[in-house]
């Protein structure tokens, strides 16, 4: 079952979807985001996770519009470790490299000290990293 999140104009800027094949969450990330709709997006499938009780987020980030800097401490101060109580282990970054949002993604990579990410610009390696960790009970 896919969840959509809107905008206040109403248009998707967040997708998650419940992968029971893969056990894990797959979230699609677009347009210009506010730091408002990172912090409403993030809590949306971190209680997805949770609630499957999975520990691996499959996290597309290649229709974002611009960087998401604006909530990179947020992220890794508040977000990340409420993510890893909430069961959060392995997450796979997918961004579009020499763009901004891939910028941000290097920076949150660099940084993280929660949980083990890994960043990549193919949605296929991303997987396959992945599917190593959430196959696993």
């Amino acid at each position: 079952m896919k969840k959509e999140l809107k905008n206040p104009f109403g248009r998707v800027y967040l997708t998650i979807e419940v992968n029971a094949k893969n056990r894990w969450v797959h979230v699609n990330w677009m347009g210009y985001l506010t730091e408002e709709n990172i912090k409403t997006g993030a809590q949306a499938y971190t209680d997805a996770l949770a609630e499957a009780g999975y520990n691996c987020v499959l996290n597309d980030t290649r229709l974002i519009i611009g960087g998401w800097d604006h909530s990179l401490s947020w992220v890794l101060n508040e977000w990340s470790p409420r993510a890893a109580r909430a069961g959060l282990k392995y997450f796979a970054m997918i961004t579009t490299p020499e763009t901004f949002a891939e910028s941000t993604a290097a920076s949150f990579y660099n940084n993280l000290k929660a949980f083990t990410a890994k960043v990549f610009d193919d949605k296929n390696s991303a997987e396959e990293w992945l599917q190593q960790y959430s196959l696993k009970k």
